[in-house]
C-alpha cells in the first residue's frame, strides 16, 4: 500500500495525527464500533477503558480482512464528554500506542450529546487501505 501524511508547506505537524492521507488499495470500513466485548457487554464503564476495548474490537474486525492497524488511514471518533476525554488523554494514548503503535492517520474526535448504546462513552468509525 502507498500511504502518505499529506502536510501542505509550512504547517506544523498535528499531534497524534495527521490532517490529510493519500492512500491506495483495497479498502475496509467499520462503523458503529462500541467499547463492549464480544457478547455485547460494557466490561469498562470508563472512557478509558471503553476506547481501549473500541480499538481491540475495531482490528479485530479489520483482520477479517487482513487488514492491521498499520492500513487505517481515517478515524472519526465520536466522545460523549470533552471532560472525561480531555482528563483521560494520557489512558487513551497509552491504549493507542500498545495497540495501534506509532501510526497517525486522518482523526477527528466530535463530542455528541450521546451515542445509541446507551452505556456507550466513545464510538469510532474506521478506513483501512489493503495492498491490492
Amino acid at each position: 500500500m502507498t500511504m502518505r501524511s499529506l502536510l501542505p508547506p509550512g504547517w506544523k505537524r498535528p499531534r497524534g495525527y495527521s490532517n490529510g492521507v493519500s492512500a491506495s488499495g483495497r479498502m475496509v470500513f467499520t462503523a458503529g464500533v462500541v467499547g463492549w466485548d464480544e457478547t455485547e457487554t460494557f466490561v469498562a464503564t470508563d472512557l478509558v477503558g471503553q476506547f481501549r476495548q473500541v480499538l481491540v474490537n475495531t482490528l479485530a474486525i479489520l483482520a477479517e480482512d487482513g487488514a492491521g492497524p498499520e492500513h487505517i488511514v481515517r478515524m472519526t471518533w465520536y466522545i460523549t464528554s470533552r471532560s472525561e476525554y480531555l482528563d483521560g488523554l494520557a489512558g487513551i494514548g497509552e491504549a493507542y500506542r500498545a495497540l495501534i503503535g506509532k501510526h497517525f492517520p486522518a482523526m477527528a474526535v466530535v463530542e455528541v450529546v450521546a451515542l445509541m448504546e446507551a452505556a456507550a462513552k466513545v464510538e469510532i468509525e474506521t478506513i483501512a487501505v489493503v495492498p491490492a
